[in-house]
C-alpha cells in the first residue's frame, strides 16, 4: 500500500492513502492516514481565497484561542474534532482533523461500525429500534452528553464564533457514558469577518433564516446563521436527544406543496409542538414504533423538571420568532447542571430512562418515576441551597440537591464561587463528602468541608465527622466571612 506525503501550512508532513476510494462526504473527500489516528479531507470543488483564509484561521489562531493550556485548552480536546492543519495536493485544499474516538461506533448491532451521530438518538424510529438497549444510556447519561454540547457551543460563542450548522448529523453521541463532541468545525462564522457558507441543515435552521431564504444575500432583512441560530439549533438538539422528537414537526398542514409545507412549518408559522395555549400542531400518537415519544401526554417537555422546562419555553414559545430570547448555551449549562442535582435512580431495571427527576416542588404524593410509574419506597432527603451575601439575610437560591443512596457532594455544593466547568482543577472534581443511608438513618459524612457546622445545635462538623439528615436540619456548608451558604433539609416520606 502507497501513502502519499504532502506538506501541512505548519511545516509538518501528513501521509494518507490516497490510493483508497475515499469516503464522500456533503463537500469533501476523505481519506485515512497510515496510523488511522487523523483523517485529510479534500474539498472537491475549488475554494476562493477568501474560504482559504477562514480555513487558514480556523486550523491556526481560532484553535490555538480554544486550546490554549494556559485557559483550559486541553478539556476541549474530547469536546471538539477541531482540524489542526491546512494541505494542498493535486490543485485542491484540504484539512487535516483527528479521527473520531472509538466510543463514538457502534460496536454491536445491525448498524455495528457506524457512526453515533445524534440523528440515532433524536428519532423515535431509530432510536427505539435500531439503537442497542446496552448503547441508549440513560436520562443521567444523556443530560452529561447534552451538558457536553451546551459547554462547547457556549466556549464557541465566547470566543466570538458561531458553529452555523449545528445539527444531529454534526454531533457524535455516546449516550452510553454520557459522552459527546461537536464535528464539521471548518465552516465556523465569526461576524463581519467571515460569513456563512450554509443556511444549516433542515430541522436545525432557525425560523428568521427559513423564512428569509429567499431574499438576496445584501438585503438587509435577510437572516443569516450566526450566534442566535446556534442558540436555536442547541434547543432543538437538546430537546430531540431527550424526548427522541422534533420541537416543531407537528400535525399541522400549512400547504400540499412540499416545499411550501417546510417553508412555512419551520419558518414564519413554526409552532410548538406541545404550545400550552395553541393545540393545531399538536403530535399524533398513532405510531406504536415511536412509543411513548410521540404522545406529550405521557412524556412532555416537563417531564425532566422545570429548570429545563423554562429553558424549553423560552426556546420555543418567547425565542421561537424572537431571537433576542433565546436561551444561551451558558444557561442549558446551567440548567443541566442543576437537574442533574435532582435526579433519581429509578427502581425498575426495565425503566427506560433508570434515572427521573424529582422536581424541588414535588408533592409527596408524586414519588414515583413518570417514566414507568414505580414509586420509590425510600424517604428522601432534600436539601435545599440558601446564600447570603455580606450583612444580609440568606436567600433562598433556587437550586436543591436530591439525595439518594452514596450520593456525593463535591466542592460546588459547598463553595458559592466554584462552578463545575471546565477550569476546575484535578483536586477540585474530587467528593468533598458523601450521603449515605446507614443503620436505618441518613448521614452525611464530611470528607474534606472546613467549614462545616450544624446551625441547629451549633455544633461543628469536622472532616472526618458525620451528621444526621432529619427534618429542618440547617447545616452551613461555607463561610469566609463576606459569603455564607446553607443547606434547609426536608424529609419527603415515601407512599
Amino acid at each position: 500500500m502507497a501513502f502519499t506525503t504532502v506538506t501541512a501550512n505548519d511545516g509538518s508532513l501528513v501521509e494518507f492513502d490516497a490510493d483508497a476510494a475515499p469516503i464522500q462526504g456533503g463537500c469533501k473527500d476523505v481519506y485515512f492516514s497510515r496510523d488511522k489516528r487523523y483523517v485529510v479531507a479534500f474539498y472537491r470543488n475549488s475554494l476562493d481565497p477568501r474560504a482559504v483564509d477562514r480555513l487558514e484561521h480556523i486550523v491556526g489562531p481560532y484553535r490555538e484561542r480554544i486550546f490554549d493550556p494556559n485557559a483550559s485548552g486541553n478539556y476541549w480536546n474530547d469536546i471538539f474534532c477541531w482540524p489542526d492543519r491546512l494541505v494542498r495536493w493535486q490543485g485542491r485544499v484540504g484539512i487535516a482533523a483527528p479521527t473520531y474516538a472509538p466510543q463514538f461506533f457502534f460496536s454491536n448491532g445491525k448498524f455495528a461500525g457506524k457512526e453515533k451521530n445524534g440523528k440515532w438518538f433524536a428519532s423515535a424510529k431509530l432510536f427505539n429500534r435500531f439503537v442497542p438497549d446496552d448503547e441508549k444510556g440513560t436520562l443521567f447519561t444523556m443530560l452529561r452528553a447534552c451538558l457536553t454540547l451546551s459547554r462547547g457551543m457556549r466556549r464557541l460563542h465566547a470566543a466570538g464564533l458561531a458553529h452555523s450548522d449545528l445539527s444531529y448529523n454534526n454531533c457524535l453521541i455516546n449516550p452510553k457514558d454520557g459522552q459527546a463532541c461537536v464535528i464539521d468545525l471548518d465552516g465556523l462564522v465569526v461576524p463581519g469577518k467571515y460569513p456563512p457558507e450554509v443556511v444549516g441543515t433542515p430541522d436545525f435552521i432557525a425560523p428568521e433564516v427559513v423564512k428569509t431564504q429567499k431574499l438576496k444575500l445584501d438585503d438587509p432583512n435577510k437572516a443569516l446563521p450566526c450566534r442566535a441560530t446556534d442558540q436555536h439549533a442547541l434547543s432543538v438538539l437538546i430537546y430531540s436527544l431527550l424526548f427522541h422528537r422534533h420541537p416543531l414537526r407537528g400535525s399541522a398542514v400549512y400547504s400540499r406543496d412540499e416545499k411550501e409545507q417546510e417553508r412555512l412549518e419551520m419558518g414564519e408559522r413554526a409552532l410548538f409542538v406541545e404550545h400550552p395555549t395553541d393545540a393545531s400542531n399538536r403530535l399524533k400518537p398513532d405510531s406504536p414504533a415511536e412509543s411513548p415519544w410521540n404522545d406529550t401526554t405521557k412524556t412532555p417537555y416537563t417531564l425532566f423538571g422545570q429548570k429545563l422546562a423554562k429553558l424549553f419555553r423560552q426556546a420555543f414559545i418567547d425565542g421561537l420568532h424572537d431571537p433576542t430570547k433565546r436561551p444561551t448555551a451558558n444557561a442549558w449549562e446551567t440548567a443541566i447542571v442543576q437537574t442533574s442535582d435532582s435526579l433519581l435512580p429509578c427502581s425498575n431495571p426495565d425503566c427506560v430512562h433508570k434515572w427521573f427527576v424529582l422536581d424541588q416542588f414535588t408533592r409527596q404524593s408524586a414519588l414515583q418515576c413518570p417514566c414507568c410509574g414505580t414509586r420509590y419506597g425510600q424517604t428522601i432527603p432534600i436539601l435545599d441551597f440558601y446564600l447570603k451575601q455580606g450583612s444580609s439575610v440568606y436567600r433562598p437560591e433556587n437550586h436543591c440537591l436530591t439525595v439518594f443512596h452514596n450520593l456525593c457532594v463535591y466542592l460546588w455544593h459547598i463553595d458559592p464561587k466554584v462552578t463545575p466547568n471546565e477550569r476546575l482543577q484535578a483536586s477540585e472534581r474530587d467528593p468533598v463528602g458523601y450521603i449515605s443511608f446507614y443503620r436505618g438513618r441518613w448521614v452525611f459524612v464530611n470528607q474534606k468541608i472546613s467549614g462545616m457546622r450544624n446551625l441547629t445545635t451549633g455544633a461543628n462538623v469536622p472532616p472526618g465527622g458525620m451528621v444526621e439528615l432529619q427534618h429542618g436540619l440547617e447545616l452551613q456548608l461555607y463561610s469566609n466571612g463576606s459569603q455564607e451558604r446553607k443547606v434547609f433539609v426536608r424529609l419527603l416520606q415515601a407512599s
